[in-house]
């Protein structure tokens, strides 16, 4: 009797992976350290103490820059084509709420949270070259500098847990409600630079109980 196998995954939130295009890595980057260098403006758009990071500067991005950077296109265009391929449905609604950069440094650290709106993401637009060492080096599971991403229980065949190590151009979209984390660094002043945004979509796609 022939055997056909295959993996499936009933249970759980969906996570879709895409790399951000290096342009428009690095039109965001110099808005960022055009922002870093003028005082006033990063007084304007800092969005550190509505947020729940202990990390050095949190700041949202203008819309001004969204547009013509294209970061909003990018981030219409993933979701449109990441709900399609979950759901088989085509949005018509794309709305940014909010989108924002994550600053952090040596020691610093994101606590468990979620965000609002449908849907949410998080990506990496600088990385240090190290992220430091273990004092127990037996530790892999918790790497410094990691996000991670929770969901539910650990049961047999099923993790609560998604470990995500930072890499320049890597965005995760996510819904809104995934808890997640970042785990602190050391070893190392340079900075780990991360963008963020939350958004809304059709609500007839959104809200399954209708």
């Amino acid at each position: 009797m022939k055997n056909d196998y295959g993996l499936i995954k009933p249970f759980g939130p969906s996570i879709f992976k895409v790399k951000i295009p290096e342009e428009l890595i690095k039109s965001l980057n110099k808005f960022i350290d055009d922002t870093i260098n003028n005082e006033e403006q990063s007084k304007k758009l800092d969005v550190g103490k509505g947020l729940v990071g202990d990390v050095k500067q949190e700041f949202k991005l203008d819309k001004d820059t969204i547009e013509k950077s294209g970061w909003i296109k990018f981030l219409g265009d993933s979701v449109a084509q990441w709900i399609y391929k979950d759901t088989g449905q085509k949005i018509s609604e794309f709305r940014l709420i909010e989108t924002w950069i994550v600053r952090q440094f040596e020691n610093e650290y994101n606590p468990i949270h979620w965000h609002s709106g449908h849907i949410s993401g998080a990506g990496f637009l600088k990385v240090p070259k190290t992220f430091g060492k273990h004092f127990q080096e037996n530790k892999v599971d918790y790497r410094g500098g990691n996000l991670e991403l929770i969901h539910g229980n650990r049961t047999f065949l099923s993790q609560s847990r998604y470990p995500i190590e930072p890499k320049v151009g890597d965005f995760y979209f996510f819904p809104h409600y995934l808890m997640h984390t970042v785990y602190p660094f050391k070893g190392t002043n340079e900075e780990r630079r991360s963008i963020s945004f939350n958004g809304l979509i059709d609500n007839k796609i959104f809200n399954i109980f209708g």
